[in-house]
């Protein structure tokens, strides 16, 4: 069964066509990443599987919802904003800068989801921020505000707070090219011991030794356009095509 399935998605943007047709299927629990140079689609690709983009054709169904769209017959009707809300708990999003609030402190974060969206009770949403925060090893940062973590630790709160809302699957946009390079293994190994709990996730990254580790499928966009994928360490060793030949001698 799919948890994601995207079929035949254009995304255009005034005359640039950004996707031209992209179809993927994520298995449930599967892992797969993104890869391709800037501009390529991918971060595109990923915001229109929770809707922040709107397509211009093409479906995108997850956990064999269609989203963004009710449908009857042959006729698709747009979903009101709190249907697509409904739609948007489920998939989880964790983004290159982590937009945390800075007035509120790591726990208060995490708790914040669950508070006001799942109109969660104060101390549940307290025991499971902190139980969250254990799992990414922030417990002892749990009354830190922003200012007073580091990038890494940062990032950790931000996966902790989506995965507060109890996603289908998870959404990761280059989740640490904002950091030092000190800083990402910590993050990778978060995602790591995620991807080993049975999440379902789809990476974007230029990390190719956490796709090559950890994913299931690799994926290889460049100008909008599927140019090849399968198993990652597949990809990554004997790539067939020449354009991911070239981007693959680039950046690794």
């Amino acid at each position: 069964m799919s948890m994601v399935r995207i079929q035949s998605v254009r995304k255009r943007y005034g005359t640039l066509e950004v996707l031209k047709g992209v179809s993927l299927d994520v298995p449930e629990g599967g892992v797969v990443c993104v890869v391709g140079p800037s501009g390529s689609g991918k971060s595109t690709l990923l915001r229109c599987v929770n809707r922040l983009e709107t397509i211009d054709s093409g479906r995108i169904w997850v956990d064999g919802r269609l989203i963004g769209f009710r449908e009857h017959g042959d006729r698709l009707h747009l979903l009101r904003p709190d249907e697509l809300c409904g739609q948007r708990q489920k998939i989880g999003m964790v983004f290159q800068r982590f937009h945390l609030f800075p007035h509120m402190t790591a726990l208060q974060n995490v708790m914040e989801g669950p508070r006001t969206v799942l109109r969660a009770s104060r101390a549940a949403a307290a025991e499971q921020a902190g139980e969250l925060l254990e799992r990414v090893g922030l417990a002892d940062r749990a009354h830190h505000y922003p200012a007073q973590l580091s990038g890494g630790q940062q990032q950790r709160v931000a996966i902790a707070r989506s995965l507060a809302m109890n996603p289908k699957v998870m959404l990761f946009d280059e989740p640490t090219s904002a950091l030092d390079p000190e800083l990402v293994q910590e993050v990778l190994a978060v995602m790591r011991d995620l991807a080993a709990s049975g999440m379902t996730m789809i990476v974007v990254t230029h990390e190719m030794g956490f796709a090559r580790e950890a994913g299931d499928h690799l994926v290889f966009i460049d100008d909008g356009v599927i140019v090849e994928e399968g198993p990652p360490r597949e990809v990554l060793s004997r790539p067939r095509h020449e354009r991911t030949r070239a981007f693959l001698g680039q950046v690794l």
